[in-house]
């Protein structure tokens, strides 16, 4: 007797589904094809646009001058410098804001027995930073019996703000110099209309006479009237600067004395409208 055979179909399961999901099921990869299109476009123009730039170094910035440091050095370097052998006393009187109970009175200087010396002027012509806040200056000393002296003087400041001596001063040599170096070889200027413009300029530059020179200027330009008032006697060389952006002139002038001078200058020129003009004449008065 045999065994019957049961036979199970599938089942079958009929659900609803919202037909957007069914849109956005099917739509769903070519979406996201365009997307990634746009912002492979975006970025490329973002590169066009603004390419990254290499990292910068950081600005270093360099200390400014301490002019009370200087001004202390030049000062202490006068009146050291300044005696008198009749008045030894005052000559202490002069250095004690600087020596205090650090050094001799005198500041190691002893006078001999007689004479003077005056100083007639000082200048600050070299500094070092041997450790950090203090600075050792070299102050050219003009004196009017040993003539051209240079002394380096220490100065610190201190916690509070207070500017002091450090040790003695010193007698040195001068900084290392050479004669002047001739300017490279520029071009000549060959325009006519422009030397005769810059000479024109230069003639009413020196003369400081503003109202005759601002006919020969760009509208931007700002220039600076010497205050010694002098005669342009003639142009010797005209050169075009290595940018050939300026002029290089050397020129002849007189003052009222009958002092004649070498000079050179330069000065910025720009054609406008066809014709040359000079927007700046050896220094920004701005600056």
């Amino acid at each position: 007797m045999g065994t019957a055979r049961v036979q199970t179909r599938p089942a079958v399961t009929i659900a609803a589904r919202p037909l957007w999901r069914i849109r956005l099921a099917r739509e769903l990869p070519r979406y996201l094809v365009c997307a990634l299109a746009v912002m492979g476009l975006a970025a490329s123009a973002r590169f066009a646009i603004a390419p990254p730039q290499p990292a910068r170094a950081p600005v270093q910035h360099l200390n400014p001058p301490d002019l009370a440091a200087e001004g202390f050095a030049s000062l202490f370097a006068r009146l050291y410098l300044t005696w008198d052998a009749q008045d030894p006393e005052a000559h202490q009187r002069a250095l004690a804001p600087f020596v205090g109970a650090g050094m001799n009175a005198d500041a190691g200087l002893q006078l001999p027995s007689s004479g003077e010396q005056r100083v007639q002027w000082t200048q600050v012509v070299q500094e070092r930073e041997p450790t950090a806040g203090e600075h050792v200056y070299t102050v050219a000393v003009q004196t009017d019996t040993a003539g051209l002296q240079y002394l380096t003087v220490s100065v610190v400041r201190e916690a509070g703000g207070s500017l002091a001596l450090v040790g003695y001063p010193a007698f040195v040599g001068a900084p290392a110099a050479s004669t002047a170096v001739a300017g490279g070889h520029a071009r000549e200027v060959e325009d006519p209309a422009l030397a005769t413009v810059v000479e024109r300029a230069l003639r009413n530059y020196l003369a400081a006479s503003a109202g005759e020179l601002a006919a020969d200027l760009t509208n931007s330009a700002r220039v600076s009237l010497p205050r010694l008032a002098l005669v342009l006697e003639s142009v010797q060389h005209l050169q075009w600067s290595p940018g050939e952006n300026a002029v290089l002139a050397v020129v002849q002038a007189q003052d009222a004395h009958g002092a004649q001078y070498t000079l050179g200058y330069e000065l910025d020129v720009a054609r406008e409208e066809g014709r040359w003009e000079i927007s700046a004449i050896q220094m920004d008065p701005d600056i």
